[in-house]
C-alpha cells in the first residue's frame, strides 16, 4: 500500500463525509425554510384575520356613528318643523281678529277676575280690559294678548298672557303634534 492509496483512502472518506455533511445541512436547510415557510403562513393567517377584525370593527364603528349622524340630523329637522309649527301657531294668536281677542279676553275674565285686585294687558287690549273688567288696572306688559291678574298686594300673580297659555299648551302637546307630524 502505497502513500498515494493511503491519500486517496483518507481523501474517499473526506468526500464521503463531506457529502454526507452537505446532505445533512441540506435536508436541516430544507427543514429550516420549511418551518420558516410555515411560520410565516401563520403570521399572515393570523395578521390577516386580525386585519379582518380590525376591518369588520371599524366598519361597525362607521355604520354607527353613520347612523348617529342620520338620526342627529332627523332630530334637527324635526325640531326645526316643531319651532316652525310653534312661531305659526304665536303669529296666528298675535293677529287674532280684535272681536276674537276681545271674546278671548272676557272669556279669560268671567273666569279668573274673582281671584285678583289688580289686572294687566298689553298696550293694545287696555281700552277693551278696562270696559270689560271691574278691577283696577295696573298698566301694561309686554305680552302678545292676554291678561295678568294679581291680588291686592301683588303676592300672587295669574299670567293668562297668551304667550304663556300658547307656551304650555305646545308643551303639554308636544309629543303629540310630533306624532301627528311624523308618525
Amino acid at each position: 500500500m502505497g502513500l498515494e492509496t493511503v491519500v486517496n483512502d483518507i481523501m474517499d472518506v473526506a468526500q464521503a463525509e463531506a457529502a454526507q455533511k452537505k446532505e445533512e445541512a441540506d435536508t436541516e436547510a430544507s427543514q429550516i425554510i420549511e418551518d420558516a415557510k410555515e411560520r410565516a403562513k401563520k403570521i399572515k393567517g393570523d395578521r390577516l384575520a386580525e386585519t379582518e377584525v380590525k376591518i369588520e370593527r371599524l366598519n361597525k364603528q362607521e355604520i354607527s356613528s353613520a347612523n348617529l349622524e342620520v338620526k342627529r340630523i332627523k332630530l334637527n329637522a324635526r325640531k326645526e318643523i316643531l319651532e316652525e309649527v310653534y312661531n305659526k301657531a304665536f303669529e296666528s294668536v298675535s293677529n287674532l281678529s280684535p272681536q276674537k281677542n276681545e271674546e278671548l279676553l272676557k272669556t279669560l275674565l268671567d273666569k279668573y277676575e274673582e281671584y285678583g285686585a289688580k289686572i294687566y294687558s298689553n298696550k293694545e287690549s287696555e281700552e277693551i280690559v278696562k270696559k270689560l273688567s271691574s278691577l283696577e288696572y295696573a298698566g301694561n306688559i309686554a305680552c302678545i294678548g292676554g291678561i295678568v291678574i294679581e291680588n291686592s298686594d301683588g303676592t300672587v300673580s295669574l299670567d293668562y298672557t297668551y304667550d304663556t297659555i300658547l307656551k304650555g299648551v305646545y308643551d303639554q302637546s308636544l309629543k303629540q303634534i310630533s306624532d301627528i307630524l311624523f308618525g
